[in-house]
């Protein structure tokens, strides 16, 4: 059996039905699929680039802050024993101060006590010339 024309024509048909399909509309979406396929690929590499930029400038930026923070705290130290040396020095000039002060007023007290007890001699003197003369009732030599 041979069959009928009409079925070779059908054949046919079917044939450039699936070429037209083909060349028209499943290579065109064929072709817009791996286009997105290479911009989403594309896409995540640029993104995968970008979080490791991202984590590079923030170890980067750690490090720098850690640096800073330690070079602050060093200088802070050097400042406190700076600090710590001055307040020695003042305390010591203070000190030293102190002491001429209270030894200058120590001999000037001890000047004034010396010449209050020679007032205080002197006076006592007269004073026991003065009673026993008047307990005498004549001059005493």
């Amino acid at each position: 059996m041979i069959p009928d024309l009409s079925v070779l024509w059908v054949i046919f048909f079917v044939l450039l039905a699936v070429a037209v399909v083909d060349r028209l509309l499943l290579k065109p979406l064929l072709r817009v699929i791996h286009e997105r396929e290479h911009a989403i690929a594309s896409a995540k590499a640029l993104a995968d680039k970008a979080a490791a930029d991202a984590a590079a400038a923030a170890a980067d930026f750690e490090a720098r802050t850690s640096a800073a923070r330690a070079e602050l705290y060093h200088d802070m130290d050097q400042a406190r024993k700076a600090a710590l040396a001055t307040r020695e020095q003042v305390l010591a000039s203070t000190k030293a101060e102190v002491e001429a002060e209270v030894n200058a007023a120590t001999a000037r007290l001890r000047a004034e006590a010396d010449e209050a007890r020679g007032r205080l001699t002197t006076e006592a003197d007269a004073l026991a010339k003065a009673i026993a003369e008047r307990v005498l009732d004549r001059r005493v030599s």
